[in-house]
């Protein structure tokens, strides 16, 4: 009698398995994880311990089955298999969806955006604000030339690599990870036709930057830059000295000067382009994408000159000769002094 019994009891230890897993299978996809707040980021930073993520897990969210969640984590693997990133919950989920979240890395990208950038200090800020990277380790990284003269670059025209506008990166970011992307932005930036019009120049892509570079900081009207981006050229085609004012300003590192003096333009560096001919070592920050349409769209004039026009509007005279330009310039120069803008 036993005998005939025993497929009975086989079957049903079958079916109370087969119950349970259904049932434990329904509860790991249950609504039962809840945010503290409406939103909830959750940052994960690189080389984190299982320990904390779940302090991070714990302070920020409600994970209402503890015992069904350790047994997922156990079963997943996810102790080591740990992403580190910023992981965004804005909604009650399931305990299999928050372990495949945290699991496949899949975080929230952040945009970060600069402009009106001058160095690499300060771009090194701009990302460490907004992502994990030190600025350390971003300065590190981009002051070995190795890890981008293969690309063509140096320590001093890299930063026309950062071209600026709002882009999306993934928090972790590394620096290698920004350069790779930034290279990338670039290279696409740079396309048939832009690239068709600095050759028609005769200007590498790193020699339009380093223009619209000194124009940006030049120019506060916007209809001007091509304007002036056509006398930098001309005077770059005649083997004149470029004498941007911007460049001392650089090469002093000082960009409080309101007036550059005399005594200025005897500073010694290969920035300064009132004692260099030719176009400096590099940008004299990140050209922004108006200054570089200016360059490469430059009016074909005959002015070799510019000053400041002495009603401060932002504008400028311009000259086709010496005698000319000294006449604008010292009008400025009168009204500097009327003013009391000595430095």
């Amino acid at each position: 009698m036993m005998k005939n019994k025993i497929p009975y009891i086989f079957a049903g230890l079958a079916i109370v398995v087969i119950t349970f897993s259904i049932l434990f299978s329904r509860l790991l996809l249950k609504i039962s994880v809840f945010p503290k707040e409406d939103s909830i980021i959750l940052n994960i930073p690189t080389g984190s311990s299982y320990n904390n993520v779940l302090d991070t897990l714990n302070a920020n969210l409600i994970i209402k089955n503890k015992k069904a969640f350790n047994w997922l984590v156990k079963k997943k693997k996810y102790p080591d298999l740990i992403k580190s990133g910023k992981y965004v919950v804005n909604k009650p989920m399931s305990i299999n969806e928050l372990i495949d979240m945290l699991r496949a890395g899949n975080q929230a990208p952040i945009r970060v955006t600069f402009n009106n950038i001058r160095s690499m200090e300060q771009l090194a800020g701009r990302f460490a604000k907004q992502l994990e990277i030190d600025s350390t380790d971003f300065m590190m990284f981009f002051s070995d030339i190795s890890n981008y003269s293969k690309n063509g670059f140096t320590k001093e025209n890299i930063i026309s690599i950062f071209i600026p506008n709002t882009y999306e990166f993934y928090w972790n970011t590394d620096a290698k990870g920004i350069y790779t992307r930034m290279l990338t932005e670039y290279n696409k930036f740079w396309n048939s036709d832009r690239m068709e019009k600095a050759e028609k120049l005769g200007l590498s892509r790193t020699d339009v930057s380093i223009i619209a570079s000194i124009i940006d900081d030049e120019v506060l009207k916007k209809e001007e830059k091509p304007v002036i981006a056509g006398v930098y050229l001309n005077r770059l085609k005649r083997g004149m000295l470029l004498q941007a004012c911007p460049t001392i300003k650089f090469a002093m590192n000082d960009f409080t000067i309101t007036r550059v003096l005399y005594k200025h333009l005897e500073f010694e560096s290969p920035y300064n382009t009132y004692k260099y001919k030719g176009l400096p070592p590099g940008p004299i920050g990140c050209a922004s994408i108006e200054g570089i349409d200016a360059t490469l769209n430059a009016e074909d004039h005959d002015y070799l000159f510019f000053a400041a026009k002495a009603d401060f509007s932002g504008f400028h005279n311009f000259s086709k000769t010496l005698s000319q330009h000294n006449r604008y310039a010292a009008e400025y120069q009168r009204e500097l002094d009327r003013r009391r803008i000595f430095r």
